[in-house]
């Protein structure tokens, strides 16, 4: 059966009303205590226990972090970019998107439709660190035709949260 919500086979996990609440919560705020979670979501501790554990275990739940304020760290450019290969050949793009997974400034890749072959989100400091940066991951790579940045002015929405039918 193919998934309604993914599209693929492999994501044919069931979850009832109960696991989908259960998940609701979590991404709002995955510090809850067990006992606040089982409370909410109308189960005694150990069964709420079970299912969360299932639910990390099946892959559902990936990982519980902290996502801290980028502002109180200090400063912070917000870099869309879009780049271009100059071929179209799965290697050459395996090399770039191994250079993109080191790199810790590199927030989010997206490979794309349209023009651009992949979108990246990238925060850094300042401009010399980005300039830095062009050079180990764009410049570096002969594959790389040409690449984009846009300049965030605000970040208008931000959101973790993945929607549950």
């Amino acid at each position: 059966m193919i998934s309604p919500l993914f599209g693929k086979g492999e994501y044919d996990v069931k979850l009832d009303r109960i696991d989908k609440n259960i998940l609701r919560q979590l991404q709002r705020n995955a510090d809850i205590s067990n006992l606040s979670l089982a409370e909410t979501v109308g189960l005694s501790p150990a069964a709420c226990f079970k299912r969360v554990r299932r639910l990390k275990a099946q892959g559902v739940i990936k990982s519980l972090v902290a996502i801290v304020d980028q502002k109180i760290l200090g400063p912070c450019l917000h870099m869309l970019v879009e780049v271009k290969m100059e071929r179209d050949k799965p290697q050459l793009h395996a090399n770039f998107l191994r250079r993109v997974q080191r790199t810790i400034e590199v927030k989010e890749c997206f490979k794309v439709t349209g023009d651009g072959d992949f979108v990246l989100i990238i925060d850094v400091p300042d401009m010399e660190h980005y300039e830095a940066l062009c050079e180990d991951i764009f410049y570096a790579d002969e594959n790389v035709k040409n690449f984009r940045t846009m300049i965030s002015m605000n970040k208008v929405k931000y959101s973790t949260e993945v929607q549950i039918p």
